[in-house]
């Protein structure tokens, strides 16, 4: 493929303070990490982790996984992304996506409307306008006239998409050259990699849970596999990879009502394949798994687990230098 081979960390961490996880990020290349992916939802936004990054570990490349394209507008994008691009020039990647239904329509009142055209065309302006050109265009889900970034940044920030289905991930590799998703096993990845082709750069977050207590692990895996696997695009998701007949007792109970029902339709095995599990050193061989099955970055996310010591299990999820 050509391309090193990444490891990546999302931040902020959990439980953690934000200003107070200084020490922890300027640590992360020494414990072997390339990356940090930033997320946003109803927490903190992507930008901020990012802009503090950008200054407390300078060798970490950065991304966002992701933004959404219906809550922030074109110009607001365009502006944030110069911002942080001019902080670590080359080393930032600005990963869009159209979020879910929940956060542009219930939390913000915004049509969730045609998501492959408005991220096409949210692509486009980006590239264009991240150059220092000035943008006069009538895209089909938007119109930008006569807007110029002033000062662009030295070196315009990669793009990145976020891409579940085959459409999405073909826009990714074409529009923008790297493909961000989640939720997948390491057997899940080279179906994604076919789409994509070889050119592509795959980039994935990777649900940690390092813990030895197997209980634990899974009931704390059990709830986000139920709050994300019963989203829409999420379950389509995971019916185009096989998975259908494994989700559909969930996906109906859930649909239902009943919430509990839907947690114990969830069979352990797909617990354990898309939720990382045992001891630090553990998870770190099964995070390895997926470079070996064609994923370049994958971007560990450390889930809330009782107990944890946050910094002792970064610096052993790290895939420390040889």
């Amino acid at each position: 493929m050509g391309m090193q081979a990444r490891w990546g960390l999302t931040l902020p961490l959990n439980g953690i303070p934000l200003a107070d996880q200084r020490e922890l990020v300027t640590a992360l290349p020494d414990y072997g990490y390339t990356d940090a992916w930033s997320a946003e939802l109803n927490g903190i936004d992507a930008f901020t982790p990012l802009t503090l990054a950008s200054q407390w570990a300078p060798g970490l490349r950065l991304g966002t996984a992701i933004v959404g394209i219906y809550t922030r507008a074109p110009v607001a994008l365009a502006v944030s992304a110069g911002s942080l691009a001019a902080l670590a020039p080359g080393r930032f990647v600005m990963g869009i996506g159209t979020s879910s239904q929940v956060a542009v329509e219930q939390w913000n009142g915004i049509a969730f409307e045609k998501p492959y055209q408005r991220s096409r065309d949210m692509l486009r302006f980006l590239k264009e306008a991240l150059t220092g050109g000035k943008v006069s265009h009538e895209y089909e889900t938007f119109s930008v006239n006569g807007f110029r970034l002033d000062p662009a940044p030295p070196v315009p920030p990669a793009l990145a998409l976020a891409a579940l289905r085959p459409g999405m991930v073909r826009l990714a590799a074409a529009e923008a050259g790297i493909a961000i998703t989640n939720w997948l096993s390491p057997a899940d990845v080279p179906t994604v990699r076919a789409v994509a082709g070889p050119d592509c750069e795959l980039v994935a977050r990777i649900f940690v849970c390092p813990t030895e207590d197997t209980d634990t692990a899974r009931y704390i895996g059990r709830r986000v596999v139920a709050a994300y696997l019963t989203v829409p695009v999420y379950a389509a998701f995971h019916q185009w990879l096989g998975r259908g007949e494994v989700i559909a007792p969930m996906l109906a109970a859930w649909n239902s009502g009943d919430r509990r029902g839907a947690l114990e339709a969830i069979p352990d095995k797909l617990v354990d394949e898309l939720v990382l599990h045992g001891s630090p050193e553990h998870c770190r061989e099964r995070v390895a798994e997926y470079h070996s099955t064609g994923l370049d970055t994958p971007v560990i996310a450390i889930l809330p687990t009782p107990g944890l010591d946050i910094p002792e299990a970064v610096r052993k999820l790290g895939r420390a230098r040889h």
